[in-house]
């Protein structure tokens, strides 16, 4: 009907006034991308490659798109990595363990660190100048073989994921994005690359589980699975329940 658009200030005249009081309306603007790294608002097809800033990607993580193909009435199948070729062999990463992992719907894992291998006689703060400021695209001078570093990829379900630079005389850049299984087609289909010295963790956001596959440089090593604020991972019984099994 003719003059039923209503501006931005009348356009609640037809609630009262209590629930005009307690009125708020979200935001659905795309917003500052730090911002959108920061509050977890950020998908993955924005971190892609160069598609990020400079300023505020972590020096040696990496997130680059797969292709996930459709096989109408069968299901579908999808590539991690080939020896050699495509991310993998630019930075001359290729995993010396796979494993996979699953996570039920609701949980979450982490935060965890892998410890960096710091050669002799020079500081840490100095070698992580030089691998990824002074010299980022000289990939052989990373100690794949003594330090930890994940390759991760999702088959099925939705990744929030988390990552914190906590590299000595690193600048603490955050970085988190949702990532989609190989269920959901699309963009937001990426493998990830973490280096060791950089906390993550992955929060399964969808109602269906959450299906990993990741290689790691190194073999897992027990000792060098640094836990960081990771009490959501041993969620205790109830209190009351507590109480009675620890009588005497």
């Amino acid at each position: 009907m003719e003059g039923m658009g209503n501006t931005n200030l009348d356009r609640w005249t037809g609630i009262g006034p209590l629930a005009q009081k307690a009125l708020a309306t979200r935001d659905y603007n795309s917003g500052d991308m730090q911002e959108k790294l920061h509050s977890g608002r950020a998908d993955a097809r924005e971190v892609i490659g160069d598609a990020l800033p400079a300023e505020l990607r972590i020096p040696g993580v990496e997130v680059f798109h797969r292709r996930v193909f459709q096989q109408r009435y069968r299901g579908y199948f999808g590539e991690f990595a080939r020896e050699g070729e495509g991310l993998a062999g630019k930075i001359g990463m290729w995993p010396n363990q796979w494993a996979t992992a699953l996570m039920f719907s609701g949980t979450s894992k982490g935060f965890h660190i892998h410890p960096p291998a710091i050669p002799a006689g020079i500081t840490p703060e100095a070698w992580f100048q030089r691998l990824f400021v002074d010299e980022p695209e000289n990939y052989a001078l990373r100690p794949y073989e003594q330090e930890q570093w994940d390759m991760m990829f999702f088959i099925q379900g939705q990744a929030e994921m988390f990552l914190v630079d906590e590299r000595a005389g690193m600048p603490r850049r955050k970085m988190r994005f949702i990532i989609e299984g190989d269920d959901m087609p699309g963009p937001n289909n990426v493998g990830v690359v973490i280096p060791a010295g950089v906390a993550h963790a992955i929060r399964c956001v969808s109602s269906k589980d959450l299906i990993m596959v990741y290689g790691t440089s190194t073999r897992f090593i027990p000792e060098n699975e640094g836990r960081i604020e990771h009490a959501i991972e041993t969620p205790l019984a109830p209190p009351d329940w507590e109480d009675y099994w620890n009588r005497a």
